[in-house]
């Protein structure tokens, strides 16, 4: 079974990022919009504002999110398993979770206005 992976479509940054991973990724990646998408919500039980605010994926029947969802993505991409390898370190792990957050707030902060 792939992964799938949930991102916001409609954020320019989020949609420039994830359109790279699809060109390079391999068919283990499954791409779920969640723009204006009732099955993420269902898919993920994560509320509208929670699939918004970070990136998920579903892997082996558990949501993850944030950056441990990256390092998942990261795993699956050959160009890019050597970043999975270097931030799943514990010490870097957390450096890469805190200016994740950072990032994300901004980005939710940004594309808010998507909210129902």
């Amino acid at each position: 079974m792939g992964i799938k992976v949930f991102f916001n479509n409609s954020c320019s940054i989020c949609r420039f990022e994830i359109n790279h991973y699809k060109k390079i990724a391999e068919s283990n990646l499954e791409w779920i919009d969640i723009t204006n998408n009732n099955e993420a919500l269902k898919l993920t039980s994560k509320s509208q504002k929670e699939l918004l605010r970070r990136l998920h994926v579903i892997n082996d029947g558990k949501v993850i999110g944030g950056a441990k969802a990256f390092i998942i993505i990261w795993s699956k991409i050959p160009k890019y398993r050597f970043l999975a390898k270097i931030f799943a370190f514990k010490p870097l792990f957390i450096l890469f979770h805190y200016f994740y957050e950072v990032v994300a707030y901004f980005l939710f902060l940004k594309n808010k206005n998507q909210l129902r």
